[in-house]
């Protein structure tokens, strides 16, 4: 979700190596990010209302499930939270935007046909290859997602900060969950997109506007 719809797809398009095409709706500007001409990830004007509470520009994930609205129920049941109902959008699917009990966004999607579903393809170039949770407390968000969708720990390591717990579904390590650092004001989901080279990919952030928080 941004502010400014061209000047995001210039920068991860310089940045990524995405390509875009639009893909609106009636009363909803949006635009699919591709690789090779396959969607990869979506691109949307902030609602006003959101942009109005101060809410930033950001990502959201989405997780593919076979029943939104029982998946929805589920996290209501474990304490969730559900910012979008589930809701129809014509010619692609079901969707909802919800929150795990410690407040971190994500989104559910059922497509319309499960024909077009991708895999993962961590590896490969220009797509997200890593998926990290930073919860006010990962034992109790791993619970949560480990109930809701079966995911399951994978390889542990201790760091600076606490434990790092990777989780994996159908035997693939998708990412990892750790206890976020006092300073940070909110648990939030953080995606990592591959790229050819962190040092020119960091150099094109910067020359895009961006800042570098972390690294290379």
């Amino acid at each position: 979700m941004t502010t400014d719809m061209k000047t995001a797809k210039l920068f991860y398009a310089n940045v990524v190596g995405w390509g875009a095409r639009d893909a609106s709706a009636p009363a909803l500007g949006y635009s699919l990010f591709t690789v090779a001409d396959l969607p990869v990830a979506g691109l949307m004007n902030m609602p006003e209302d959101a942009h109005n509470t101060g809410a930033p520009p950001h990502w959201i994930g989405y997780v593919a499930v076979d029943d939104v609205d029982s998946v929805v129920d589920r996290i209501k049941q474990l304490g969730g939270a559900v910012h979008v109902p589930p809701t129809d959008v014509p010619g692609i699917g079901r969707f909802s935007i919800v929150a795990d009990p410690q407040m971190a966004t994500l989104a559910l999607v059922k497509g319309l046909n499960a024909g077009q579903a991708q895999s993962a393809e961590l590896g490969a170039p220009s797509r997200v290859g890593w998926h990290e949770l930073l919860a006010a407390d990962w034992e109790k968000a791993f619970a949560f997602y480990g109930e809701l969708f079966g995911w399951q720990k994978a390889g542990a390591h201790a760091s600076a900060i606490g434990t790092y717990q990777q989780f994996s579904a159908d035997g693939e390590t998708l990412g990892g969950m750790l206890t976020k650092p006092p300073a940070l004001p909110f648990p939030f989901w953080l995606y990592y997109f591959n790229v050819d080279d962190v040092e020119t990919a960091a150099r094109r952030v910067e020359a895009g506007g961006g800042q570098i928080l972390y690294g290379p």
